[in-house]
């Protein structure tokens, strides 16, 4: 078997335009406990499909823009169904947050017991858009 020939009509990628990927703003991702401990005494946002938590960072913490993440307990299910969540929340947290999340916050989606896993994701992102909307203060 050969491997399919190359597209010579199609012209090289300009090295000098970024990726889609890369050129959205998406939040850092929270890796420390702690900081998923501190996200959890502050501000909740209960929706349907899951509940946002969020702080204000302090003055003195080092790191620079918003964060984001995601958690599912045992509660959810099994490893398949605690995995499929959180691809849920990251994708409606990638099509939401580039242009909602607020530069110095720290929020957590925490996937809720047989919801995240079966909510409509066009509902899960519009109910990720009202909640931040509720938090900042915004019109609902």
């Amino acid at each position: 078997m050969t491997p399919p020939e190359a597209d010579v009509a199609r012209p090289p990628a300009d090295p000098t335009e970024a990726s889609a990927v890369l050129s959205c703003a998406m939040p850092a991702t929270l890796t420390k406990r702690a900081d998923f401990l501190r996200a959890a005494r502050a501000r909740r946002v209960p929706c349907p499909g899951f509940l946002l938590q969020a702080r204000l960072r302090d003055a003195d913490e080092d790191a620079v823009g918003a964060r984001i993440g995601y958690t599912c307990s045992k509660k959810i299910g099994n490893a398949v169904t605690r995995n499929r969540a959180k691809r849920r929340l990251r994708a409606a947290a990638r099509a939401v947050m580039p242009g909602a999340a607020q530069q110095g916050w720290d929020y957590v989606l925490v996937g809720r017991p047989g919801a995240t896993v079966s909510h409509d994701f066009a509902a899960i992102c519009a109910d990720l858009a009202r909640a931040l909307r509720k938090l900042h203060g915004g019109a609902r």
